[in-house]
């Protein structure tokens, strides 16, 4: 059926002309801001009457009513009063069964309800002509069911230009005086994941203290506000905030706002029929415990076995105290009636930790079986969905054996880092109840808290919710969201493809950050805008900001280190001069939404980087040191006047708290009580002036050894290499350098340094000599120190190379950089742009697919190599996890016609691999071979499962140095190049 009814709406569109660029993410454009070619039959809304049946739910007539405030912010004029009357432009608003106006429509066969009756959330938009008596045309919009109306009223607001973080993130309409549907509108949808929500999760101390400031506490008028934004990103579902709260006992009046805007409520993965764990524990021991005395980061031991919790109802432990947990439980189903829910069943051990060591599963499956007669027994729970959430130690009861009736939901979960642990099999996919995903955008536990800004890759999270989708875990999709305000961009992806899995495209989700900042900011600005947001959140996904120190990145090779710096500094440099030049009115969402976590991301690389020299120019004496001490110092305090500029000078504090998160000084795995610097050193230079030299990828630095050696400059890269020149002293010095070898380049030849000076070390190829060589630069100071530097050099015949080429002893190859590309039938290669750490991923579809007979879906990289002998091959993967059971995902990695080596990549499973592959964003594995002869070959991988996603290759041939991301990507030759 929903097929069918998708077929129906592109017919239906058919002809239709829009003036300007679609608004609704995700969704047909049907508004023009010009009148249509042809009028007759237009639909103008600007004048336009809203027309709503009285019997219909509270929750349509309250979003009509934001649609008539949507229009009067748009055009500034105020629309039609809220009565039905006549009028020459009319938007009828209703749902099918509760509206006389649409089922009079739908009887008298001006309006097509064939796609809405007995389905769930589904709507239609349809201009129809006379309506009724009295008014010549309508724009009619109608819904299956409360959501579906709601739906299509607020997919219209946002087509007109009001965004669904107007109030949230303060996105202002796009001003247009003009509103037109043209005549022949008939455009229809309905959602393909049926829960699709979020959850508010440690939410201390940003979104509490926000919400104290404003409300007090977790109260209607707060929900109310969210339930609004839920449903214009079109979701239908919340888990509420459970550190120190509880949504049915905090305000009666949570409920009953749920229920009259329309949002399905359920209670987190160790919270059990609907009641918060705050209202069994004293909320001090359930809020966020100071630094130090949390519960370990994969749960303690508490549980069946625990002992008595010191807050209400005695031990949380079903075997002592069954009776009072039983009772317990029914209070919260009876304080929830009235709302709509989505009930978790289960039991986790006491405040979100495991259960006992030995897993007793009839008693666990008796725990299930009295939750579901407790359930029974309530006429308004009983036919509600359940829900077992399979999140961490849970899953293991699974795998032991234990069994939920076939109704029950199974929502499989991600590992806390958005790699899903589990998915459902052929067989599972069988269940009535069917199979979801709890995913994660933030994280407390091990093996390192992540809270502050949004670090999960667009790229990362449709690759994994795409496998999701395939695997046919579509029921429910809920993410943790944290303090929601950071994470607006990837909530609204989570949400957009949740509504459709099977249309966002990888292609849309490329697009998907320019077609919201076309919404959000207008097309001027779009495509930068976009690859601000994009760039960050992949700079971030390779390590998260918490987990950054001032050894991450290496200072001495590649130039990783300053790289990573640069590129970030980069983006805040135009995050700020494109703040300049944007209106007044969208400042605050852009600083939000952009400018903010794309400098105070950089701020703290900046920083960490700072760090770091400090550090090193301290080993090596320089008096530089101090300067970058202070460099730190200033970059420590540029960091907290961002987040006071967020907090209290923005629009007059109206997100004061939102930016309380520490990131700064962890020490283990939760976050500090407060932002702490990295310590620096300082030094006392000499008194006078000392000249002394360090050599690139040489940290140690010399003042004392006269000949040092640079690594070689090689005619393929055609890189310079770069010579520090640095003073131990107080005073300057002046310096020469001077060249062996005419074509041997040093720039500058001379100078004065009071602190650093870096030299560049280039060579005119087309006169350097052939093959290897050597050449020197003497460096002198007017003090009488000489150094000499010697400078390899590599001048290869080119005749006959090409490829990759090797380069200082490696060859590294990003993984969309193939030569051929080889498939199967029935399979495909697909590129993920984004889905890597330095470039983007290349994986195979469709992910159901099962291993090849044969082994020909692979990749082919064509290289040179110098010389021959023992080569290692780095793969770099998405750290994608066992997601099926069985033994795990393999590769397969040869070199020309050599028999492949198959690699298990979850060969593995100790928590150690575990913590580095989620810490560092990716897996690597190596693999050894031997290259009878120097020359051409073929570098092949050969992807023997679905759903492993190749990011990198590197041949390491004996050059290969330390680095956190691995060599930049080496030359590449077309084969015509050097053919002669």
């Amino acid at each position: 059926m929903k097929l069918l009814l998708r077929a129906a709406v592109a017919v239906g569109m058919v002809g239709m002309v829009v003036a300007g660029p679609a608004h609704a993410l995700g969704q047909q454009g049907f508004v023009s801001f010009a009148p249509p070619p042809n009028t007759a039959g237009a639909v103008a809304l600007a004048d336009a009457r809203v027309v709503v049946d009285a019997a219909d739910f509270p929750g349509v007539q309250r979003a009509a009513g934001d649609l008539k405030a949507d229009i009067a912010k748009v055009t500034g004029r105020k629309p039609g009063a809220f009565v039905d009357a006549d009028a020459a432009d009319t938007i009828i608003i209703g749902t099918l069964g509760k509206s006389a106006l649409i089922d009079r429509l739908v009887a008298e066969g001006k309006f097509d309800a064939s796609g809405l009756r007995g389905h769930w959330e589904a709507w239609r938009v349809q201009v129809v002509l006379k309506p009724q008596p009295g008014v010549e045309r309508a724009l009619v919009i109608a819904g299956s069911d409360l959501r579906g109306t709601v739906y299509g009223i607020y997919g219209l607001s946002e087509q007109i230009g009001v965004s669904p973080w107007n109030w949230w993130a303060d996105v202002p309409p796009q001003h247009h005086a003009q509103l037109f549907v043209a005549a022949n509108t008939a455009v229809a949808d309905q959602p393909v994941v049926r829960y699709r929500g979020i959850f508010l999760n440690d939410e201390a101390p940003a979104l509490s203290g926000w919400v104290k400031e404003h409300y007090g506490k977790y109260d209607h008028r707060f929900y109310g506000r969210l339930f609004e934004l839920i449903l214009r990103l079109r979701g239908n579902m919340l888990w509420p905030a459970m550190w120190g709260s509880a949504f049915f006992a905090d305000d009666p009046l949570n409920g009953q706002t749920a229920a009259d805007y329309g949002v399905v409520i359920g209670t987190s993965h160790h919270e059990p029929l609907m009641r918060a764990h705050r209202e069994w524990a004293d909320a001090k021991d359930v809020g966020p415990p100071p630094a130090g005395t949390q519960s370990a980061p994969r749960g303690g031991q508490a549980g069946l076995g625990s002992g008595p919790a010191p807050g209400l109802g005695g031990a949380w432990n079903y075997t002592s105290n069954a009776a009072a947990l039983r009772e317990f439980w029914s209070g919260g189903l009876k304080q929830s009636r009235g709302t709509e829910r989505l009930i978790t069943i289960g039991m986790r051990g006491d405040g979100d930790e495991a259960m006992s060591a030995d897993n007793n599963i009839p008693l666990l499956e008796r725990i299930v079986h009295d939750q579901r007669e407790l359930i029974k027994q309530e006429p308004d729970a009983a036919t509600a969905p359940q829900v077992w959430a399979l999140y961490k130690e849970v899953q293991s009861y699974y795998e032991q054996g234990m069994r939920v009736p076939d109704d029950v939901t199974l929502l499989w979960s991600d590992d806390n880092w958005g790699n899903l642990r589990r998915l459902p099999t052929p067989e599972e996919r069988k269940r009535k109840g069917g199979a979801g995903v709890y995913y994660h955008f933030d994280y407390v536990g091990g093996p390192r808290s992540y809270k502050w800004l949004n670090d999960t890759p667009i790229p990362k999270i449709w690759e994994q919710m795409n496998l999701a989708a395939q695997y046919g875990a579509d029921k429910i999709w809920i993410v943790n969201v944290g303090d929601l305000k950071p994470m607006e961009v990837p909530i609204e992806f989570f949400l957009t493809q949740a509504w459709n899995p099977a249309a966002m495209s990888v292609d849309r989700m490329t697009q998907f950050t320019r077609d919201w900042a076309t919404r959000d900011f207008g097309p001027e600005h779009a495509a930068e805008i976009a690859e601000l947001v994009d760039r960050y959140t992949q700079y971030n996904g390779r390590r998260k900001p918490e987990q950054l120190a001032p050894d991450t990145y290496s200072l001495v090779n590649y130039r990783e280190a300053e790289t990573v710096a640069a590129d970030y500094h980069a983006l805040a440099v135009r995050a700020e001069a494109l703040y300049a030049q944007l209106p007044q009115e969208q400042r605050a969402a852009f600083f939000e939404l952009v400018l903010y976590p794309v400098k105070a991301c950089a701020t703290v690389n900046e920083l960490y980087d700072a760090v770091a020299r400090n550090r090193l120019y301290a080993r090596q004496g320089r008096a530089s040191t101090n300067t970058m001490a202070a460099e730190a110092r200033r970059l420590f305090a540029q960091d907290a006047a961002l987040t006071r500029q967020y907090n209290e000078e923005l629009l007059g504090g109206k997100w004061n708290h939102m930016m309380d998160q520490t990131h700064l000084g962890y020490y283990a795995w939760f976050d500090p009580p407060l932002n702490v610097m990295p310590a620096v050193s300082e030094v006392q230079p000499a008194a006078g002036a000392e000249m002394a030299v360090a050599v690139e990828g040489d940290e140690t630095g010399s003042v004392r050894t006269q000949t040092l050696s640079l690594p070689a400059l090689d005619a393929f890269s055609a890189k310079p290499r770069r010579i520090e020149l640095f003073n131990r002293g107080l005073k300057p010095f002046h310096f020469t350098a001077k060249s062996s070898a005419p074509w041997l380049v040093v720039s500058p030849a001379s100078g004065q340094v009071q602190g650093d000076q870096a030299l560049s070390v280039a060579v005119r190829w087309a006169d350097a000599p052939a093959g290897l060589s050597d050449a020197k630069v003497l460096l002198r100071s007017d003090d009488g120190r000489e150094f000499t530097v010697n400078v390899p050099i590599s001048n290869p015949s080119k005749k006959g190379v090409s490829g990759f080429v090797e380069t200082d002893g490696v060859i590294s190859i990003e993984a969309e950089h193939y030569g051929r590309a080889v498939a199967v039938p029935g399979r495909e290669w697909l590129r993920i742009p984004g889905h890597g750490r330095t470039l983007s991923g290349m994986s195979t579809m469709p992910g159901t697919a099962s291993s090849p007979a044969s082994s020909d879906m692979r990749l082919e990289y064509p290289m040179h190599l110098f010389n021959s002998g023992k080569v290692h091959v780095i793969v770099t993967l998405a750290p994608t996890q066992k997601f099926q059971p069985g033994p795990g995902l393999r590769f397969a990695v040869s070199i020309d016609e050599e028999k492949p080596q198959i690699v298990n990549m979850h060969a593995d499973e100790s928590p150690a691999y575990w913590d580095r592959s989620v810490s560092d964003g990716a897996v690597t594995f190596s693999t050894d071979h031997v290259i009878a002869t120097p020359g051409a070959h073929t570098l092949k991988f050969w992807a023997l499962d679905a759903g492993v996603v190749l990011q990198k290759l590197v041949v390491d041939a004996g050059g290969l140095k330390p680095s956190y991301l691995g060599p930049p990507e080496s030359p590449f030759v077309p084969l015509s190049a050097n053919a002669k």
